[in-house]
């Protein structure tokens, strides 16, 4: 895990400026920094850094930016390739060096190429590559978009300037802080900022499953994006091989499981694992202390002093049944509210899922005693595990009634119509006719005020759903929105999250479900093998009892929140209300000041309306204060 940057540009951005942008990320690699510059092709030149944080051979042979024997390519590098050792076995001409899988990748670029290098990686990773002899400069993102990846298109200087966050971007000479008011609709609806956009005009965060490659003239700079892997090609695919015997998946699934795991326990430096008790934390948790034996593996989890909200007394249930060397932390409201102010400052983009603070205290836990921490990331999405699921599958069996109820909904009451006078949860699938995003049941008046929040923001700006449904080509809606999440909230939510809470730490934080062969497997699994008789994860079950007894796992989730409307309209009452203050939206001139002013004062007024009416003030006002709060810390300077 590191943190990389650097540039390719007709101009010379100084070594000291390059270091400077480097050590804004000093969380990200606190072990060892480089940084060159150095003469790229037809006038161009080319700058690379990367902070460090040692997992695999901790000797400075590791130390980047790593070079070919002969000086052709120059890289660096963030991630983990599991599978290193077994593509460095085909590579016996290449004299390496080390024992790192950063030169794994230099080596099999130049025995197979980009794409087909690219393809045999199994792990996370985001990485710049130069080669002098093509005079071709790459740009790559894993597969899911574990690794995060910005780029800065500097075409006034006709090149590139790239990053593993916005920091060292912002720290860039020349660097225009200008925001992109058309994602801030879709931002404060979705409460994060999905790729290719980013907060900033002019820069886009490298889509996962990506290659840019970028080349060069006297006169102009060449970007051409190339997809190796996507969520929809890869989905269809794998159908044409379906899985539809049970036993069969299961026995394959636990196996491929198993490596994945094994492969993400590599390491140099201490590793354990996140164990709420929940199915994929414990599941993780059991195959890791499998593949240990009889040394207890190190698993940490969080407990709340709500009773209520606790699961930490499960967890430790699971962990002592496992033989695991558990320790947990027992936190109150006042160790999350502590973390408020710090947000910006990890998160140098807007992020408002508010699960990004107990992730925070975890991964501090974690970090006291170990490197590297195994997560379950991804089980929901790839095996149906989000409530969300059980509404589309409703949602899809009720579509003719709502159709109906549409055509009759049209009759006109005075100035409204009688579909805007159906309870809420009537109107939520009687409105619900466009196919492109069907699944995603907004209720129009959130959508319409996360637009209205935002100047012009109901007629300039990105969709504020996602209008790709039918671009998947899936008649089953709930496979459509596993396959939307996947593309969508959990890497532009969920890993973004994760890679910023547990780098604040310096932790690297490895998802075995994520792995490339389990998520293709999953594709060929039936789907009724993940929602079977409206058990969700119903297969990660049932592999999860080969470990664990079923009492242990088997319960409701109690459903922690942060207590966001509380603080709200409590000890963040005065700030939020500050930053609404029409003056101050006037100068800042990205929200309506009016509008903004009245919603925030609704909220403090009457808290959030509750479902009946589809209103969600406190996330909203989450969203936006969230957003103050980050361009108060970057930008109001």
């Amino acid at each position: 895990m590191c943190g990389i940057c650097g540039y390719m540009e007709q101009r010379v951005i100084p070594l000291e400026n390059l270091r400077a942008m480097n050590d804004t990320m000093i969380k990200r690699g606190p072990n060892d920094s480089g940084a060159e510059v150095f003469e790229g092709p037809a006038g161009y030149t080319i700058g690379m850094a990367q902070r460090r944080l040692s997992i695999l051979d901790l000797s400075p042979l590791g130390h980047q930016p790593m070079h070919s024997p002969d000086g052709r390519v120059s890289l660096v590098y963030n991630g983990e390739i599991y599978n290193y050792q077994e593509i460095k076995k085909e590579l016996p001409e290449y004299p390496f060096r080390s024992n790192c899988d950063t030169e794994v990748i230099i080596a099999a670029y130049l025995k197979w190429g980009i794409r087909k290098a690219v393809e045999k990686f199994n792990g996370m990773f985001a990485f710049a590559l130069y080669d002098r002899q093509t005079e071709k400069f790459y740009l790559v993102r894993d597969r899911m978009g574990v690794k995060p990846l910005y780029y800065w298109d500097d075409r006034p200087s006709h090149g590139i300037v790239f990053a593993s966050e916005l920091k060292p971007l912002i720290a860039c000479p020349g660097f225009s802080e200008s925001i992109r008011r058309e994602v801030l609709p879709r931002f404060l609806y979705h409460q994060y900022i999905n790729a290719i956009d980013t907060i900033f005009t002019n820069v886009y965060k490298l889509e996962p499953g990506c290659i840019l490659t970028v080349e060069t003239t006297e006169h102009r700079t060449k970007f051409t994006q190339e997809r190796y892997w996507t969520v929809a090609d890869v989905y269809h695919e794998m159908q044409k091989n379906p899985v539809t015997d049970y036993q069969e998946a299961k026995a394959q699934l636990k196996a491929l499981l198993q490596k994945a795991t094994a492969y993400r326990m590599i390491s140099d430096v201490p590793l354990g694992a996140f164990l709420s008790g929940g199915y994929d934390s414990s599941l993780v948790s059991a195959l890791a202390q499998e593949h240990l034996g009889s040394t207890p593996l190190h698993t940490f989890s969080i407990g709340f002093s709500e009773k209520e909200y606790n699961e930490a007394e499960y967890a430790k249930k699971v962990a002592d049944h496992l033989g695991c060397d558990h320790t947990e932390l027992y936190i109150g409201e006042k160790d999350m509210f502590d973390l408020v102010e710090s947000l910006p400052q990890y998160f140098d983009e807007p992020m408002a899922d508010s699960s990004q603070i107990p992730t925070m205290l975890v991964s501090k836990l974690a970090r006291e005693h170990v490197t590297v921490a195994l997560s379950g990331d991804a089980g929901d999405e790839f095996f149906c595990g989000y409530s969300i699921y059980d509404y589309v599958a409703r949602a899809q069996r009720f579509d003719t009634l709502g159709s109906l109820a549409h055509l009759v909904g049209q009759i006109p009451l005075g100035e409204t119509r009688l579909e805007d006078h159906y309870p809420f949860k009537v109107q939520v699938i009687s409105k619900n006719r466009i196919p492109e995003i069907q699944t995603q049941f907004a209720g129009s008046s959130y959508v319409s005020a996360a637009r209205k929040m935002v100047i012009d923001g109901e007629r300039r700006s990105v969709p504020v759903l996602y209008p790709q449904e039918t671009g998947y080509g899936v008649s089953n809606w709930q496979i459509r929105r596993m396959l939307l999440d996947m593309d969508t909230y959990l890497p532009g939510d969920i890993l973004a999250k994760v890679d910023r809470a547990s780098m604040k730490y310096s932790l690297e934080c490895r998802c075995p479900i994520l792995d490339r062969d389990v998520m293709e497997y999953s594709f060929r699994i039936d789907h009724s093998f993940k929602y079977h008789n409206g058990i969700k994860k119903y297969i990660l079950k049932d592999i999860a009892y080969d470990y664990i007894p079923k009492d242990l796992l088997d319960r409701p989730k109690k459903g922690f929140s942060v207590p966001l409307s509380k603080w709200l309209r409590g000890p963040l009452k005065e700030q939020l209300l500050s930053y609404a203050d029409p003056a101050y939206l006037r100068k800042q001139g990205l929200f309506d000041p009016e509008y903004t002013q009245d919603l925030v004062r609704a909220f403090m007024d009457t808290g959030d309306a509750g479902p009946a009416t589809g209103r969600n003030y406190s996330k909203l006002c989450w969203s936006f204060f969230v957003f103050q709060q980050w361009y108060e810390h970057y930008l109001g300077r």
